[in-house]
């Protein structure tokens, strides 16, 4: 599967296509998955105009931030079959999910479990205790707390 991305500027080493807009990256995708930090500077970043970009045959992922995707601009894509379908395991105004996302049938939602997994627990577990072993041995903890 050909790879491409979008970010503040491209990465040096990275081998795959860099795009310069996210409209040219959603032009060019099959599957836009989304994976950038929620705030400011990214709410609403997929709206009508990428989800249009993306185009009838492209498929949503959103796997950052529900605020990250303009949800009446992805739920009017859907209804209109302008986007062939999404798959979000966030979605703007959690624990609420809009009625309307309820009745697509090109949408599938999930609960947001990544960090639930065995594995990030499993590696969140051995953090702490490595946290713990360093601060109780009068070390420095491997991840502090900013003051």
């Amino acid at each position: 599967m050909a790879i491409g991305y979008h970010n503040r500027r491209s990465l040096e080493d990275s081998p795959y296509r860099y795009f310069l807009t996210i409209t040219e990256l959603a032009e060019w995708a099959d599957y836009l998955v989304v994976a950038t930090p929620g705030g400011k500077n990214t709410a609403r970043l997929v709206d009508g105009n990428i989800l249009r970009a993306l185009g009838p045959e492209g498929f949503l992922i959103n796997i950052a931030r529900g605020s990250v995707v303009d949800s009446a601009a992805l739920i009017a894509s859907l209804h209109n079959n302008e986007i062939a379908g999404a798959a979000l395991d966030v979605v703007d105004g959690e624990p609420q999910v809009p009625a309307e996302m309820l009745t697509l049938d090109n949408l599938v939602i999930t609960p947001h479990v990544a960090g639930r997994s065995p594995e990030s627990v499993e590696n969140m577990l051995a953090l702490v205790l490595s946290n713990l072993e360093a601060h109780f041995g009068g070390k420095p903890v491997l991840t502090p707390v900013p003051e």
